[in-house]
């Protein structure tokens, strides 16, 4: 009966026990956080070792210890060995971190050494290992006695990117201007900074600018650009008029090869600046007048006698405004027969007296127009056309 008991237990109990390591086919696959490392990474690395859960109500570590020791190495420099802890209880599987921290290297071009390369820590997050610029890191498990399971993760330097957040800004807007360059981020723990030159058309010089990583470890540098018309740049406020490029500039002095590490390119982008005032308001054409050689105002026109055109312009913006103001004058048959112009520049919330000499040859309905644009070559509309009919006798 004793033994009937005993039996029948084992099948409604069944006994558990560690899973013995299978030392011909081991288990233990190793993962990084990334395909790919830039020299100032942060690498996160875990193993799958089940085998090596041996207390189900603790947290493990592997990898420790000269007997089956973990080593993280470049070609150059190692951390052995270096232990790796269980990442909950009973889960088998086994993290840890190692922070790269580079060579000797102007990273942003002031001529100042920007890193501080070493290698020290015996895990699981202490860990510091030095790394060229193209190099790889291994992580080397030995699972058992001469069995080593490894994996190699690459390590080199990247292109910078950098982008205008719009084509196009307003003078009241703010511009953000994003820089990506995952090389520059040379502290994965906290918030790296970059040197960004940013210009227009009307301040060739420009400014510097701080832009300052998103968050840790991201690699992506933001800054924010504003603008005004009337004082000279200063800060992050660049001076800029509507119709300026706007011109963002970073140099990259960590370029993969072919490049050479004493190498740097200049990686720049374009934006447009336009008024926040819509574009026909921006001046004030005023009705046309018309007088004769003296000035004085005039409402009949003969031919073949020189009159005046004369128009009125003012500025309302609280910048300077080129201009080109357009005189036309079309017949009773809608033939162009004068178009002449002025070009110019308006101060703020100034007003101008433009006029042009015109002498009819036909006699007859005409019509004089004006029109004020930006420029002959992109012209854009400053303000509604103005026109006034005339007859010539």
């Amino acid at each position: 009966m004793i033994e009937y008991f005993l039996i029948f237990s084992l099948f409604l109990f069944p006994a558990y026990a560690e899973p013995i390591p299978d030392y011909d086919k081991p288990y233990s696959p190793i993962f990084t956080d990334k395909p790919v490392y830039t020299w100032t990474d942060k690498i996160k690395m875990k193993i799958i070792a089940p085998s090596w859960n041996t207390d189900n109500h603790l947290i493990d570590s592997i990898g420790g210890d000269n007997d089956n020791p973990i080593k993280v190495s470049t070609r150059e420099h190692s951390l052995k060995p270096y232990r790796f802890t269980e990442t909950d209880v009973n889960s088998g599987i086994f993290s840890a971190e190692v922070i790269l921290t580079g060579f000797l290297h102007d990273a942003d071009g002031d001529g100042t050494v920007d890193t501080n390369p070493r290698t020290s820590g015996n895990g699981p997050t202490s860990g510091f290992l030095e790394v060229g610029r193209d190099s790889a890191v291994t992580i080397s498990f030995e699972f058992a006695d001469g069995v080593i399971v490894t994996e190699s993760v690459p390590v080199r330097w990247n292109v910078g990117t950098i982008e205008f957040a719009e084509d196009h800004f307003l003078t009241d807007q703010t511009a953000q201007i994003r820089i990506i360059d995952q090389d520059m981020n040379l502290n994965p723990e906290s918030l790296d900074h970059l040197p960004l030159l940013v210009s227009s058309d009307a301040d060739v010089a420009g400014l510097e600018v701080d832009a300052i990583e998103t968050s840790e470890s991201s690699g992506v540098f933001a800054a924010n650009i504003f603008f005004t018309q009337n004082t000279p740049s200063s800060g992050n406020r660049l001076f800029a008029t509507p119709g300026n490029n706007i011109y963002a500039k970073y140099n990259d002095h960590t370029l993969p090869k072919p490049y050479t590490t004493s190498d740097h390119q200049e990686i720049t982008d374009v934006a447009k600046l336009d008024s926040a005032v819509p574009a026909t308001e921006r001046i004030n054409n005023s009705q046309i007048l018309f007088s004769d050689s003296f000035g004085n105002q005039i409402s009949e026109f003969s031919i073949n006698k020189q009159m005046q055109i004369v128009g009125s312009i003012s500025n309302a913006q609280d910048f300077a405004q080129e201009f080109v103001y357009i005189f036309q004058v079309r017949d009773s048959t809608n033939t162009v027969v004068s178009v002449s112009w002025i070009q110019g520049q308006v101060s703020p919330n100034q007003s101008l007296d433009v006029s042009q000499s015109w002498i009819p040859k036909t006699t007859g309905e005409h019509t004089v127009e004006t029109f004020v644009w930006s420029s002959l070559s992109e012209p854009t509309a400053l303000s509604p056309v103005n026109a006034a009919e005339i007859f010539v006798q």
